[in-house]
Order: C-alpha cells, then sequence, then structure tokens
C-alpha cells in the first residue's frame, strides 16, 4: 500500500534536531515506510518542506534528498476534488488549507492512506473518504 507523506512528517525527518520520543516513534515509522518503498509525495507538499529554507547549502541537500521520492502526478480532476471537498468541509465548518485538500484529493484517487501528524485531517475524514495512515 502507497502511504502519501504529509509536510510536518517530512519536516519532522529532515529539520528538526532534537525529536521527542513521540517524535522519535513518528520518524521510525517514515523510516519503515521508506524501506518498504511504499512513501509518495505531491508537488505541493514538496514545495512547502522545501519553502523557508534560506541556506542555500541545506535547500540543496534537501531538494537532492527528496528527490528520491516519487510525486504522484495531478490532473486537472484532482484540483476539480480538492475543490469540492473545500466546499463539503466548509459548509460543515471546517477550514482548511487549498494544499491540504489537494493531499485530500490525492489520497482519495490514488487509494494512499495519509500520513500527517496535523490534526486537522482528522476532521477532514469525518467529512470526506480519505483514509489517514495508522503506525503499524
Amino acid at each position: 500500500m502507497t502511504i502519501l507523506v504529509d509536510t510536518p512528517v517530512w519536516s519532522l525527518a529532515y529539520r528538526r534536531k532534537r525529536l521527542t520520543v513521540t517524535e522519535q516513534a513518528i520518524i521510525d515509522e517514515l523510516g519503515d515506510c521508506v524501506r518498504k518503498n511504499r512513501t509518495v509525495m505531491i508537488g505541493p507538499v514538496r514545495q512547502e518542506v522545501l519553502s523557508g529554507l534560506t541556506d542555500l547549502r541545506r535547500f540543496e541537500l534537501l531538494r537532492t534528498t527528496l528527490r528520491a521520492y516519487e510525486d504522484l502526478p495531478l490532473v486537472a480532476e484532482d484540483f476539480e476534488l480538492a475543490a469540492v471537498m473545500y466546499n463539503r468541509c466548509r459548509v460543515a465548518g471546517i477550514q482548511g488549507s487549498h494544499i491540504d485538500f489537494m493531499i485530500c484529493a490525492i489520497s482519495q484517487r490514488y487509494d494512499a492512506p495519509i500520513f500527517t501528524t496535523d490534526g486537522d485531517f482528522k476532521n477532514y475524514a469525518q467529512h470526506l473518504d480519505i483514509a489517514l495512515h495508522k503506525p503499524s
């Protein structure tokens, strides 16, 4: 099964120096998914992970590292579905970013659970046909 990894998980893996026990468990799970070749990414997540790195050396190192991960292709229908999902959640009083709803749309199309630490996705999952990755 393919796992769509969200920005906060990648950020834990590649940006932070000291991790809590909980964060280390998340990184261990990501490592397990990587070793099993189950991780995928989308361009908007790649952009979020790389954004804000002002040190050019660190940026280039992270960009090179992230190139090892496959980007799932996005098509027009994904953007349309993301908009439908955004609207559905908004009617239910739930707000989120456009990138979050693109992640949801891609997750649904590829039947790929979302691996995230962002609690907003639990709210989205109450109204959308998406699955969240549960570490083994």
